[in-house]
């Protein structure tokens, strides 16, 4: 009768095999565009905004909504640009879009940006589109 080997070394094996098979850096596969940002006197200009709404798959009403709330100013769209009333970095859109992304876009289940919006009475939704998974979205 030929011995049958130790549980730990098939468990080392099958990890070895494992990990060099399977091994693939993770990629982005939501990339949030650079935030394209021009002064006129006292309005901040953001000439690529639209841009975001077709990446998230969102209402650039909706967007430009959060952004005025989060920035605490006027907003309005003039084509494919908004306007805002005040100067601002370009650092702080950077930064309000990533949060709006992990609040609004990214499933908090599974972690991809297949996901849309859905509005059941007076509460919002995230629904993901990869795992069908339904969950409250994280902002008003």
């Amino acid at each position: 009768m030929v011995p049958l080997p130790d549980y730990d070394e098939m468990l080392l094996k099958l990890r070895s095999e494992l990990s060099t098979s399977t091994e693939k850096p993770q990629e982005e596969r939501l990339e949030i565009p650079k935030p394209q940002v021009l002064w006129v006197g006292n309005k901040t200009f953001l000439r690529n905004f639209m841009e975001y709404p077709r990446a998230f798959r969102r209402d650039p009403d909706q967007v430009l909504l959060f952004l005025a709330k989060e920035l605490a100013t006027a907003a309005s769209m003039d084509g494919d640009r908004a306007i805002f009333i005040g100067r601002r970095n370009p650092d702080s859109f950077r930064v309000l879009f990533e949060r709006y992304v992990k609040a609004a876009v990214i499933c908090p289940v599974c972690g991809r940006p297949d996901t849309h919006l859905e509005k059941s009475k007076r509460l919002q939704f995230l629904v993901c589109e990869a795992c069908g998974a339904r969950s409250p979205a994280k902002f008003s």
